[in-house]
């Protein structure tokens, strides 16, 4: 293909990449609002890592991460450098799910009062799932910035 020359998508190819666009904006939005509250309510997650993963870290610790999820995110909304910031996304997540085993063992378990206490899990699983088909089908997501650069030729650094 000389340079300049564009790809024309197909009709299928143009749902395809609505469908993953619809998937990308959801997932980025999902994981936004986890690394937003890092930054609206740092405490929080102070606590959550004592309890959790039994380390502490400071105020800054929780805003720097928060502010890298966030750029993250960013990045993946627009479809920018792709694999690096759809796989971050699902290490993220992947990490949390790593973290929540015993849910997965027992899905249908409900507190006193009948409260399902482990459906959480059951979604984790879902947008597990869901972020591991974003990384599969990236070539597929030409309605991004990097699938714009790709369908025109352009630096493949932006993949």
């Amino acid at each position: 293909m000389a340079m300049n020359e564009q790809i024309i998508l197909s009709p299928q190819d143009k749902t395809d990449a609505l469908a993953l666009l619809i998937l990308r904006l959801g997932l980025v939005w999902f994981i936004f609002l986890w690394a937003a509250h890092k930054v609206i309510t740092p405490t929080q997650y102070q606590n959550l890592a004592r309890h959790f993963d039994e380390v502490d870290v400071s105020l800054a610790q929780v805003y720097a991460m928060g502010g890298f999820q966030i750029a993250i995110c960013a990045f993946a909304a627009f479809g920018i450098l792709r694999y690096f910031s759809y796989g971050s996304l699902l290490v993220m997540h992947f990490f949390t799910v790593t973290r929540r085993w015993d849910g997965f063992l027992d899905p249908f378990a409900v507190n006193d009062r009948g409260f399902p206490i482990n459906r959480n899990q059951v979604i984790d699983l879902a947008v597990l799932a869901a972020f591991i088909a974003l990384v599969l089908l990236v070539r597929r997501d030409h309605f991004s910035v990097g699938g714009w650069f790709a369908r025109h030729d352009r630096a493949r650094w932006w993949m």
